[in-house]
């Protein structure tokens, strides 16, 4: 070879260097993370007097009855299987009662601060009051922070539940306003000697492009099997798509991406709702994530009602956004593209604090999405296994083994990702980079393929660590459905976060447990690499953008997929997670498997093995063979689902 390629900077392409740890935390920022990042400037004591509103999640008191109800409505051979309630039902049997909640306003006016609403659920309520009453019930802090000239408030102590107050709310967030999660996407370009792929639009008379980084969901229709459903007829119609997004968006973008692809969907049928006044709009903000996940879902379910609920970067929007989407009860699917690493909420030197009843409290609401007969899927992440170092990049920070949430709650269907077959062009006189077969995504494939070329050996992780979101939670335990599932894997042992100072010093941060039985992500994969990945039209972004991926494509993906299952079924499929692991038992290898195993690739840590692995999961979905395995409980004697069909309201 004449020349040496340029050093590609892959990673780079997803501004990952430009998010600052302290800006992804869940949970605010504890005082050794602000010495390591340092870049959040203290600015001194909030305004005593100024206006707070705060999200105060209930605990449930029937809990443990309630998460028994939600399997039941998943085992077929129960008698309350697909038997969901309303949201009213839910509230008189499982939600604090309205004596409960008026306990709790007494309690909060004693420091001054009034509730301004409760959900219809009982379980979430707001309040009102200012700083200094906030900080008196609450034991805390609030004090102004700017980072690059943005000004934002939050609490500078984890705030602490008052005794009048403990046994009977789990969460109280919203003190403050920083921006604290990040969307699941990637987006490939020329660095180096990789090509970009380029926009290509499908010709006339096709949904699909062929074009590996311009594919459209018609192509996701036809790799994945979801032809036969359309060509049946089911198409989504009657049933309503729900998006929960931390940004707003341009309606018009999904409208005129549908379109141009030559797909016929319902006109108007795209509702919006501003949860908390809703999120920013804006390319930075994410704007372009809610974007694809509308282009995403409801292509792929063209004649679904669709409402997408946006709500503001916080950790109260981030809660509001889900209770008032699920409390509504309007949607059937409901599909999540942001998150945050679950070690975020973990008691540390890295956050200061315990917060995993944040945790606790997005399982109350998906306890509530399932048994109201919503699924909901969420995006595995994109840092390969390593889920913490997008945010803290190594070496600076060590590696971490570790998973995203929502993803990892085990209500959740999590969405993991694939590289499809493609062929990449490392310039004139070099031998092509070829994928034959479809295997786990991460660009461990192209940075093996630039060592081998270049003979450089620092190329070997250049690209650490993205891929597709995988491992083992440290927090939730392994839930039965995966108990008698080959593969499982438990927690590793060592996995300890450090930061590595200039002068060479190690302070560690965090340390996950070892050997601990929890639950396994993703459940299933579709493709998500951005170079074998979509086109998206985002307006917000310029316009059309080839090389678009992420397990942020496969989330909405699933939730039209679960749309399209839930006509077909003619009933709301709820929490599907354990009828999948149950299929996937009973069908092994079979050729009507709707299981397509991956056995290549790896997420920087999980191979792609025969059978299940926290790389992607049980597989890729046929979804018309899964159509076809489910036809099977449709018209089960022990269920309801002739009587209990998809809109429920309230």
């Amino acid at each position: 070879m004449s020349s040496t390629p340029n050093r590609p900077r892959h990673g780079a392409l997803l501004a990952r260097a430009a998010l600052s740890a302290a800006l992804l935390l869940a949970a605010g920022v504890g005082p050794a993370l602000a010495q390591h990042t340092a870049t959040a400037t203290d600015l001194g004591p909030e305004d005593a007097a100024k206006a707070q509103t705060v999200t105060l999640v209930l605990k449930l008191p029937n809990e443990s009855a309630l998460e028994r109800y939600v399997a039941d409505t998943a085992n077929p051979y129960s008698a309350h299987f697909r038997d969901f309630l309303t949201t009213h039902q839910f509230a008189q049997r499982f939600a604090p009662s309205t004596g409960q909640v008026q306990q709790i306003e007494h309690a909060l006016k004693r420091y001054g601060i009034t509730v301004q609403d409760v959900s219809a659920s009982h379980m979430v309520l707001h309040a009102s009051g200012t700083t200094a009453q906030f900080e008196a019930a609450f034991s805390t802090k609030v004090r102004r922070y700017e980072r690059h000239g943005h000004h934002f408030h939050r609490p500078r102590h984890r705030p602490h539940m008052p005794q009048s107050l403990a046994d009977q709310v789990l969460v109280v967030a919203g003190l403050s306003n920083e921006a604290l999660f990040r969307p699941m996407s990637a987006h490939a370009a020329s660095q180096g000697p990789l090509v970009a792929p380029k926009a290509v639009l499908p010709k006339v008379g096709s949904t699909a492009t062929g074009v590996p980084g311009s594919y459209t969901v018609g192509d996701v229709a036809e790799r994945y099997n979801v032809t036969p459903l359309y060509d049946a007829g089911v198409t989504g119609k009657g049933i309503t798509v729900g998006i929960a997004t931390l940004a707003n968006f341009e309606p018009k973008d999904a409208y005129k991406y549908w379109s141009d692809i030559g797909l016929d969907t319902k006109p108007n049928r795209i509702e919006q709702v501003h949860v908390d006044g809703g999120g920013p709009l804006s390319s930075a903000d994410g704007s372009g994530e809610t974007t694809l996940d509308v282009e995403q879902a409801g292509g792929l379910a063209p004649d679904a009602d669709m409402i997408v609920y946006d709500a503001p970067n916080t950790d109260a929007g981030f809660i509001d956004v889900f209770a008032q989407a699920v409390s509504e009860n309007r949607v059937d699917t409901l599909s999540v593209s942001w998150g945050s690493p679950e070690a975020f909420y973990f008691d540390s030197d890295l956050t200061g604090g315990d917060y995993t009843d944040q945790l606790k409290a997005f399982h109350q609401i998906f306890l509530e999405a399932a048994v109201q007969g919503i699924t909901v899927s969420a995006a595995a992440g994109d840092s390969g296994a390593y889920d913490t170092n997008r945010a803290l990049p190594y070496p600076t920070f060590s590696k971490l083994l570790s998973v995203d949430a929502p993803a990892s709650d085990p209500l959740i269907l999590a969405a993991g990702g694939t590289t499809v077959p493609i062929q990449l062009s490392a310039g004139p006189g070099t031998p092509p980079l070829i994928v034959d077969q479809e295997q786990a995504w991460s660009w461990t494939y192209i940075d093996n393929y630039l060592a081998d070329l270049t003979g450089d050996d620092s190329y070997r992780e250049i690209d650490f660590a993205e891929g597709t979101g995988g491992g083992v939670s440290s927090f939730w335990r392994k839930p039965l459905y995966q108990m008698l599932t080959r593969g499982m894997q438990r927690t590793e042992s060592g996995q300890t976060l450090t930061y590595t100072d200039s002068d060479g010093s190690v302070t560690p941060l965090l340390t996950l447990p070892a050997h601990y039985a929890g639950r396994n992500l993703p459940d299933v994969s579709l493709n998500a690499d951005p170079y074998s990945g979509y086109l998206v039209y985002s307006s917000t972004d310029g316009g059309y953008i080839a090389g678009y991926g992420g397990t942020s494509f496969v989330a909405p993906q699933l939730n039209g997929i679960v749309a399209l299952l839930n006509q077909q079924q003619g009933t709301r499929l709820g929490l599907i997670n354990p009828l999948l692991y149950s299929l996937h038992w009973l069908y092994g290898s079979d050729e009507r498997s709707p299981f397509q195993d991956v056995t290549a690739g790896n997420n920087w840590f999980y191979n792609g093995i025969h059978g299940y692995e926290p790389a992607t999961g049980l597989g890729t979905l046929d979804v018309a063979h899964l159509g076809q395995a489910l036809d099977q409980f449709r018209f089960s004697g022990h269920g309801h689902s002739s009587s209990h069909g998809h809109g429920h309201g309230r």
